[in-house]
């Protein structure tokens, strides 16, 4: 359900605004969405999870918040991650 170390820092190289970007919300969506995807995957599952579910609930809480900061700073950078990460909205 977690992802690995090695992931983590492909997801950072690859999302980042700059060197060293860490926090930046492209970085921070990115690592959310790879999150999302592999606890939706247990979900399948194990479908009377409700402990897992709430995590996952709150981490699509969590990424829309993210998504909603990063497009009220900049249209355009929204746009492209959202294209780039390949979700709706």
């Amino acid at each position: 359900m977690s992802i690995t170390a090695e992931r983590k820092a492909e997801l950072i190289k690859e999302f980042a605004t700059g060197e060293g970007d860490t926090g930046s919300p492209e970085v921070q969506v990115a690592i959310l969405t790879e999150r999302i995807s592999n606890l939706t995957e247990h979900m399948k599952l194990n479908k009377q999870d409700f402990h897992s579910r709430r995590g996952l609930l709150m981490m699509v809480s969590k990424r829309r918040r993210l998504l909603d900061y990063a497009k009220g700073k900049s249209v355009d950078r929204y746009k492209t991650l959202i294209e780039r990460l390949g979700i709706r909205r």
